[in-house]
């Protein structure tokens, strides 16, 4: 059976080439004479794994030497608690900007920690843009200022980072990273689920500032203690090794296609493709602000919601499968991730052109 072409949101697509060497390396792993997944965490072969996975990401991203990596689980949702579990201190207070509903879930579970200030937020236009620096409302006495760099749903995206003094940068950039270079030092704090641009659901990957390790709250429990996750590189317990194996994969892939700024440059071409189809005309309509389009997450709409059932029933047989928009929002959504090839993307354009044609 031919591979399809896969828009999930996440869990999301991966490069065939790491699913081919994945596939490749299952039984014997470099002449070990086992699966990865079988292999104990604290032998010398897994070791080599995570350590690889974390000097690769390191590259990638221009990692500073003064932030640990942090191999974890639970999602960036279990993030949402340790973020203020391990940052607010004796401030017990945060700024949080609203873009949407990761946002929302992430405010909600701060608010559990301590005091919430919205600094600025999006509801005004159904969380159709990204809030301005002039529009933030800032605590300078705040433990942490949280941004979510890229809503998922709402096809959100900053592309620019906020200044927020001396007060920590946390960003959520599940969907997003690794989508283009950013500039680590100007954020406390970067957290991502795998499941979207780095691998298999179940590893989440914490990139965060030495000086911020340390502090958490009394009654953290120890798992979600950045110090004790530090201290153990990771291995308090065993980690979620064959998602860490193939975001070693990924990381490689990355580093041989060009790195971040390659990869920037292909995903900002993909992106214009569908961009552009839905500007060309009323057929299709897009509701995010020009300016803050994700290049990642692309929610549309066909100008009858009645031609919805059709629409996605034709595309999945033309291979075109998961454009099916989130339940809070309706409509349709292209995820194009790093691994989403251009020839997808290519696909996607000339399908939504005839069925234009065909029912506009």
């Amino acid at each position: 059976m031919a591979r399809v072409f896969n828009f999930s949101a996440g869990p999301a697509v991966l490069p065939e080439a790491v699913l081919a060497q994945a596939r490749d390396e299952m039984l014997d792993w470099h002449g070990s004479g086992m699966s990865v997944m079988e292999m104990s965490h604290r032998g010398k072969e897994f070791e080599s794994i995570i350590a690889e996975a974390e000097a690769d990401l390191r590259e990638l991203m221009a990692i500073p030497a003064n932030y640990k990596v942090l191999f974890l689980q639970g999602g960036a949702t279990l993030q949402f608690a340790m973020v203020p579990a391990n940052l607010m201190r004796d401030a017990k207070r945060a700024d949080y900007v609203h873009t949407g509903e990761w946002a929302k879930k992430a405010i909600s579970e701060a608010k559990k920690y301590g005091a919430v200030n919205i600094a600025a937020t999006a509801e005004d236009r159904n969380f159709s843009y990204a809030p301005a620096q002039s529009a933030m409302k800032l605590d300078p006495s705040a433990a942490y200022v949280h941004v979510t760099t890229n809503e998922t749903i709402g096809g959100v995206e900053y592309h620019w980072i906020p200044e927020t003094g001396s007060v920590p940068l946390v960003a959520d950039m599940s969907s997003h990273i690794l989508s283009r270079p950013v500039d680590v030092s100007r954020y406390g704090v970067i957290y991502a689920g795998a499941q979207k641009n780095i691998g298999p659901a179940g590893l989440t990957i914490v990139i965060v500032r030495d000086d911020l390790i340390g502090h958490a709250l009394p009654g953290t429990p120890t798992m979600l203690d950045y110090k004790q996750m530090a201290d153990n590189g990771s291995m308090l317990n065993t980690p979620p090794t064959y998602a860490v194996y193939i975001a070693g994969l990924v990381f490689k892939w990355l580093k041989a296609l060009g790195g971040l700024d390659r990869m920037a440059q292909i995903n900002r071409e993909k992106a214009a493709l569908i961009y552009d189809l839905i500007d060309s005309g009323s057929f299709f309509t897009n509701p995010v602000a020009k300016t803050d389009r994700s290049l990642m997450n692309i929610p549309f709409r066909l100008k009858d919601d009645a031609l919805d059932d059709a629409f996605l029933k034709q595309a999945k047989g033309a291979g075109l499968i998961q454009l099916k928009g989130h339940r809070s929002v309706g409509g349709m959504r292209a995820s194009i991730y790093n691994a989403m090839p251009r020839e997808g993307v290519e696909a996607l354009v000339a399908f939504m052109r005839e069925f234009e044609r065909s029912h506009g």
